[in-house]
C-alpha cells in the first residue's frame, strides 16, 4: 500500500506568498455598514472575485506552476475543473509559457469554459461527475506526460489557496472568525493552515451548500463519504471532499450550511449593497451568518469572497423558481 503523501504546513502557505507575489493581485478588503447591520456583527470581506481569472483559484495554481522545475515543465500541466481552477491553471502555464490541458465536465457554466479557452488551454471534455473527471484526467496525463495540478488534492495548491486568508489576517488582525467556502477543500485547508501561521487563535468555519454537504457529512462522521447526492446552484461547489483537505480539516474545522435560497439571497444582497459582482459559491459564508446571528453576535467576521465568474444570461434570483 502507497504511503499517504504529506501534508501541507503552516510555512509552506508563508513560501508560497514570497512565490506568487509576482503574480497575484493583492486583493482589497470591503465592508458594508448596512450588511453588518443586517447580520449584527462585523464582516470584513476579503474580494478575491477580483483576483485575476476573477477568483482565488489563481493562488494555487501560480504556487504549483512556478514550482515545477524546468524539466518536468517541459511537458505541461493537466488539470481538471469545472471552470475556475482550470482558468487558473492556464493563465499560469501561459505566463510560464508551457502547455496546460484540463479536462472538463460536461455542463460546466459557459462564461468560466469560455475564460479557460482565453487563457490558451487545451479542453478536453467529459462527463459528469467525478468518476469520470478521473478517469479523463488520468488519459491525458498518460498521453502528454504533464504534470498534474489537482485543483484541490495538492499540497502546493492548499498552500497557494492560504495566502488569501494570510493577507485577510495580515490586514485585520483581530477577527475571531474566517470564514471560507468548502467543496474540495484546498481553500478552508488553505484557510486553516494561514490561520495557524498567524497564531491569531481565530477560529477558521467551513460554509458548505446543503443540497451538497459531504464535506460536512464526511467531518461529521471521521470518515471520507463518496458518492453524496449533490445538486446545488454553487457550480465551483460540487467536488467531493479531498483526501488530503480531509486530513488537515478533520477535527479542526466545524462547517455549516445554507439553503439554495439563503445563498441566493446572499448572493444578491452582496450586489445590491456592495456593487460586487460574487457568484454562487461565494456566497454561501454570507449566508451561514446570516443563518447563525447568535454564533456571529458582535464579532469580527472575515469572509473570503472566493469568485465572481457568473453566467450573466442565467442570474439565479431571475431563473430560480419564485
Amino acid at each position: 500500500m502507497q504511503d499517504a503523501p504529506p501534508l501541507p504546513v503552516p510555512r509552506d502557505v508563508a513560501e508560497a506568498a514570497a512565490r506568487i507575489a509576482c503574480q497575484v493581485r493583492r486583493t482589497p478588503v470591503m465592508r458594508s455598514a448596512s450588511i453588518d447591520a443586517e447580520a449584527g456583527c462585523r464582516i470584513h470581506f476579503k474580494c478575491e472575485n477580483l483576483q485575476r481569472v476573477g477568483a482565488f483559484k489563481f493562488r494555487g495554481a501560480s504556487n504549483a506552476v512556478l514550482g515545477l522545475d524546468p524539466g518536468r515543465a517541459q511537458a505541461g500541466v493537466v488539470t481538471q475543473s469545472s471552470g475556475n481552477h482550470g482558468a487558473a491553471v492556464a493563465l499560469a502555464c501561459r505566463l510560464r509559457g508551457i502547455p496546460a490541458t484540463v479536462v472538463v465536465p460536461e455542463g460546466a457554466p459557459r462564461v468560466k469554459v469560455e475564460a479557460i479557452r482565453r487563457h490558451g488551454a487545451r479542453l478536453v471534455r467529459c462527463a459528469p461527475g467525478q468518476a469520470a473527471r478521473d478517469e479523463a484526467t488520468a488519459g491525458e496525463l498518460s498521453r502528454t506526460g504533464g504534470a498534474l495540478v489537482h485543483p484541490f488534492d495538492d499540497a502546493r495548491v492548499i498552500a497557494g489557496q492560504g495566502t488569501a486568508a494570510l493577507e485577510l489576517l495580515e490586514e485585520v488582525p483581530g477577527l475571531a472568525h474566517l470564514l471560507a467556502p468548502v467543496s474540495g477543500g484546498g481553500l478552508l485547508s488553505g484557510t486553516l493552515l494561514a490561520a495557524q501561521l498567524a497564531g491569531s487563535g481565530v477560529q477558521v468555519v467551513g460554509a458548505e451548500p446543503a443540497a451538497a454537504s459531504d464535506a460536512h457529512e464526511s467531518l461529521r462522521r471521521g470518515e471520507r463519504v463518496r458518492g453524496w447526492p449533490i445538486d446545488t446552484i454553487c457550480d465551483g461547489l460540487r467536488a467531493e471532499l479531498g483526501a488530503l483537505p480531509f486530513r488537515l480539516l478533520r477535527d479542526q474545522v466545524r462547517i455549516l450550511l445554507a439553503e439554495e435560497s439563503e445563498i441566493i439571497a446572499a448572493m444578491r444582497m452582496v450586489w445590491e449593497r456592495m456593487k460586487l459582482v460574487i457568484e454562487p459559491s461565494c456566497a454561501v459564508p454570507l449566508a451561514v451568518v446570516l443563518n447563525n446571528r447568535e454564533r456571529f453576535a458582535g464579532a469580527e467576521v472575515g469572509i473570503i469572497l472566493s469568485g465572481g465568474n457568473v453566467d450573466l444570461d442565467a442570474l439565479p434570483w431571475v431563473t430560480a423558481p419564485a
